[in-house]
């Protein structure tokens, strides 16, 4: 059942999407800001990649809070069907028609079955079918995650913000959502699926980003503690670990240090709380030898 074409948007300034998201405690860079500008503006979808922990999947969650829009998040794993991202049919409800018809002595037409009134919208179709104010942002994590065949899947959506539902026809988003997809490259995506969105790769900030980002995220931490947390987790990125802390593992650090009312880093805070920021048994023997190294000897 084919709804009304998306209607066109008004332009959006990085200026004001770098505003809107820092009401909200989200600091963005000129980059990332003018790729959410780009993607509110034109209406395409917005692939964000980068390492993981560096705000790609609180990019999305911080651009809804903003523009005050649902958020409908679909999180991608290897083997994710079509039936857990854009629709199913509720056989529990078809079956109890068939035996209720039955009861009445009916006969029910597959076309009886497959029709709205059994639909099961998910993330997907309920980004296409939405109908609130604010059109939805529709945040599709890690799929590099999922198969090369449920990429396949997402393009008709991705180029067209439609889903076709064979018993039914074509729903066509009467607004386009807001897409952001996320990946951390641990595989290669799809040209098409490339094709069809924006792009933006997220960098790690530099260290006075990172300060700012921490101020924000753990307001009481006293301001030596959040220098000496930036310098140290930018140091300890340089070493040769299987998973390199990103913003993420330093603001829960952070956390933990004032928490446990830590007003400067030594080597026994360090230790005590390393497992806020190395996640695998290697990388905290790597990290503890080579604490003196890093200033914490």
């Amino acid at each position: 059942m084919a709804e009304h074409p998306a209607a066109v948007r008004a332009a959006v300034t990085p200026d004001e999407v770098r505003r809107q998201l820092d009401g909200v405690g989200y600091l963005v860079d000129e980059g990332l800001a003018t790729a959410l500008a780009l993607a509110l503006s034109l209406g395409q979808p917005l692939l964000l990649e980068g390492e993981p922990g560096v705000g790609k999947t609180a990019a999305a969650k911080s651009l809804a809070e903003a523009l005050g829009a649902p958020l409908l998040r679909l999180q991608c794993y290897e083997g994710v069907t079509a039936s857990e991202a854009l629709y199913e049919w509720n056989y529990q409800r078809q079956l109890l028609a068939i035996r209720l018809a039955e009861s009445r002595h009916e006969t029910l037409r597959d076309a009886d079955l497959f029709t709205e009134e059994f639909l099961q919208s998910r993330p997907i179709l309920q980004a296409v079918r939405a109908e609130g104010p604010v059109a939805p942002v529709l945040l599709i994590d890690e799929i590099d995650r999922a198969d090369d065949e449920f990429e396949a899947l997402l393009f008709e959506f991705l180029g067209e913000a439609s889903v076709t539902v064979p018993e039914l026809g074509t729903f066509t988003a009467r607004r386009r959502p807001t897409v952001v997809l996320t990946s951390n490259r641990s595989r290669e995506l799809h040209d098409a699926l490339r094709r069809r969105c924006l792009y933006h790769w997220i960098e790690f900030p530099d260290a006075e980003r990172v300060v700012a980002i921490l101020r924000r995220s753990v307001p009481g931490a006293a301001d030596p503690l959040l220098t000496e947390t930036a310098a140290f987790v930018g140091r300890v990125r340089l070493l040769d670990l299987d998973k390199a802390p990103g913003l993420a593992e330093a603001i829960d650090w952070l956390a933990a240090l004032s928490v446990l009312g830590v007003a400067e880093l030594t080597r026994e805070d360090v230790v005590r709380t390393l497992g806020s920021i190395v996640k695998t048994p290697d990388d905290g023997e790597a990290v503890r030898a080579a604490l003196g190294d890093l200033g914490y000897g």
